[in-house]
């Protein structure tokens, strides 16, 4: 089975009014209040400054892009995720800005190696913006990243609120 996710992380309000005149960009609604923005090509080519991709060790990471990440987070804080697994081995990476700053991470969790014990890169930065586990679960299914399996399925959620 494969996952793969190269996305954006916030407060729905706050991602609405970043994503708003933002070229190949839409919000899609999570649970506990966060929404999700898919770094498609389109939205890559649209942030980009053009620089090279940083070296926080992302895979997808627009050059530049960590400066608007850090300018939305002073709304509130802000997450940029990246997962890639097939057959169950693979990798996440996840770091927050908050108050303007990068304030956690990237922690990444490479192939073959076991989340550590306070979570996935993922819950761990979820966590940070406020999100909850459920009795038996983490943050990563909490806010329903669990339902698709690919960034591009979730620009097609039809059970999904676009709140662009």
């Amino acid at each position: 089975m494969s996952y793969e996710l190269q996305a954006v992380i916030a407060e729905e309000r706050l991602l609405r009014a970043a994503v708003r005149d933002l070229a190949g960009a839409g919000a899609t609604s999570l649970g506990q209040g966060l929404a999700l923005m898919v770094m498609t090509d389109r939205l890559f080519d649209a942030v980009t400054d053009g620089s090279p991709v940083g070296d926080l060790g992302f895979w997808l990471l627009p050059g530049g892009f960590e400066r608007t990440l850090a300018g939305w987070s002073t709304a509130g804080p802000v997450a940029y995720v990246e997962a890639d697994f097939f057959g169950g081995v693979g990798e996440q990476l996840a770091a927050v800005w908050a108050d303007g700053a990068r304030v956690w991470g990237p922690l990444h969790t490479p192939v073959g190696q076991p989340f550590p014990a306070a979570g996935s890169p993922i819950s761990q930065a979820l966590r940070r913006l406020g999100a909850v586990a459920h009795a038996g679960g983490d943050e990563f299914s909490a806010v329903g990243l669990d339902r698709h399996r690919f960034s591009e399925d979730w620009t097609d959620d039809a059970g999904c609120q676009d709140v662009r």
